[in-house]
């Protein structure tokens, strides 16, 4: 009896950190889901999506540098942060804006839960993106995913209603989102150092298999062999760069079309939401992100992050009294198993989210 004791022991740490980074997950799907739940009533007291996204971004990023230099380990790790490694991080906090500003300016015209729908097409896109810039899934199931997901897509958008329908260009920008993020996410795996890998030649010269071969999984990041890497891709430096590019980013257009910085000009009941989407859907998300993914992996994260749509649409339906029609659900539901069926194609136990670039972790919008 001791020694099933001593496994049972052995293996409680493993299981409890395993728990642990499900519920921080979790957490962040429905920190990132409240984004589109915190933005319309911010936008029902006059903010327009611009002055949100820069004020979101802004707060972000000084609770990201706060986090960053109050806390000794994650201030260590500044050291390793190279001069390539923040190009390519600035890069992607200024690109990031295509996805982010896309989605909520939809919002100002689109109904939270389709605009949630709609967005989830994207990982189906990755999966397609990927057979030409990345580490491909084998056979049919990219193309089979995605022609399941843009079903859903064509469901959810074909069973609006004419009576109130939202505008085209705001279903435009919607559509727009998704592809978006996908060309982000597929930019951010290549510059964080991710290519394609062919199966080995067998004997005689005949390929094992025209598909791309899964790339051998890295040591643990508490392996001795990895310890540079694991303290480059340290997640806090990598949040604070990129929530400060963007909201310079944002910063900039803000200057551009002639909008006020001031925090004067930000009517008094708006200010909830906008520190909400700051805190809860970004810095916070974010964080619980990364954290839940090192103990998951980042594959597994991506799978568990899918229950996004389905809290967006349940408090919309709350709070706003969306609705969708039986057919959208319909599509909704063709989305989510596109969804499933590319992220469940990555053969074998994902890595941990420290053998991957921090580059290469999803930021949703």
């Amino acid at each position: 009896m001791t020694v099933p004791i001593a496994l049972a022991a052995r293996r409680r740490p493993h299981v409890d950190a395993r728990l642990a980074g499900v519920l921080l997950v979790l957490a962040s799907a429905c920190g990132y889901g409240s984004g589109s739940l915190f933005a319309k009533p911010v936008y029902a007291d006059g903010v327009d999506w611009l002055t949100l996204l820069f004020w979101r971004f802004l707060i972000a990023a000084v609770i990201s540098w706060a986090w960053l230099l109050l806390v000794p380990g994650n201030r260590a790790s500044l050291r390793f942060l190279t001069r390539r490694r923040l190009a390519v991080l600035v890069a992607l906090g200024i690109f990031f804006v295509s996805n982010s500003g896309t989605y909520y300016a939809a919002l100002e015209t689109v109904p939270a839960s389709l605009a949630a729908l709609i967005v989830y097409l994207y990982p189906a896109l990755v999966a397609v993106l990927a057979l030409r810039f990345g580490r491909r899934l084998e056979g049919r199931r990219a193309w089979l995913a995605l022609g399941i997901s843009t079903s859903g897509v064509a469901l959810a958008v074909g069973g609006i209603p004419q009576v109130g329908a939202p505008p085209l260009l705001g279903l435009a920008l919607t559509v727009a989102s998704p592809i978006a993020y996908a060309v982000w996410i597929v930019m951010a795996a290549r510059l964080g150092g991710e290519r394609p890998v062919r199966r080995p030649v067998e004997r005689g010269g005949t390929p094992a298999a025209d598909v791309d071969a899964p790339e051998a999984p890295m040591p643990p990041a508490d392996s001795a062999a990895t310890p540079e890497r694991a303290r480059a891709t340290d997640s806090a430096p990598a949040a604070a760069v990129l929530t400060t590019t963007t909201a310079a980013t944002y910063l900039l257009g803000m200057l551009l079309t002639g909008h006020s910085i001031s925090p004067a000009a930000i009517p008094g009941d708006a200010w909830f939401g906008l520190i909400g989407i700051a805190v809860v859907s970004t810095a916070l998300a974010l964080q619980a992100f990364y954290a839940g993914a090192r103990r998951v992996g980042a594959a597994r994260a991506s799978l568990i992050s899918t229950v996004e749509p389905i809290y967006t649409i349940v408090l919309a339906s709350i709070l706003f009294h969306e609705s969708l029609a039986p057919i959208q659900l319909l599509g909704g539901a063709l989305i989510i198993s596109g969804v499933l069926l590319a992220e469940s194609g990555q053969g074998g136990e994902p890595a941990r989210s420290e053998d991957r670039s921090p580059e290469a972790l999803p930021e949703p919008a």
